[in-house]
């Protein structure tokens, strides 16, 4: 009997989406958007996000222009990048806010090497502890005699098998990001 570990594995595609996600919010130097995902503005007494208050665009390489659909909003979206560990200064010039991001420095690249390591770690903790239920299960089944001892051992290589696949992928994603970091 094969065991069915497509639950598993979709939590571990999951992982790995919430990787790149992270691994998108650190900035590389260049002006991309998605730095910006997780700063929200205060609007008509509620939490929201800033592309959903604000347009978002990339004017050059290093600069990003955030216009706000409603104007009124200008001074809490520069307070609220102010306040978040983005580390730029917005300029703001009474209708729209431009981020300017300064060249890395070779002491940043590296602190931002070692925050995205810690990312891909935690993501491989996190497929590791989806493998272990896993396993749990299969060692379920096998107490309760639905499956045998033999289908035991091949349900656990296959997830094995399995978890060093992501592994693998982590691995890689990790790799691109770092030469991405590093690249001047």
């Amino acid at each position: 009997m094969n065991v069915d570990f497509s639950e598993y594995s979709k939590k571990m595609d999951k992982t790995l989406a919430h990787l790149a996600e992270e691994f998108d919010a650190v900035r590389a130097g260049r002006a991309n958007p998605k730095v910006l995902d997780r700063i929200s503005v205060e609007y008509y007494g509620q939490e929201t996000p800033l592309n959903g208050v604000a347009s978002i665009s990339v004017a050059d390489a290093r600069t990003l222009v955030v216009q706000p659909w409603d104007a009124q909003l200008l001074k809490d979206i520069q307070k609220a990048i102010q306040s978040s560990d983005l580390g730029i200064n917005p300029q703001n010039d009474g209708r729209v806010i431009r981020l300017i991001f300064p060249q890395l420095t070779e002491e940043r690249r590296k602190e931002l090497t070692k925050q995205v390591k810690k990312y891909a770690e935690d993501a491989k903790v996190a497929m590791r502890n989806i493998r272990r239920d896993g396993m749990d299960y299969v060692k379920k089944l096998k107490k309760n005699s639905e499956i045998t001892e033999d289908d035991q051992k091949k349900a656990e290589k296959d997830l094995q098998d399995l978890l060093d696949k992501f592994i693998k992928k982590v691995d890689d994603t990790l790799a691109l990001k770092e030469k991405e970091l590093m690249a001047i």
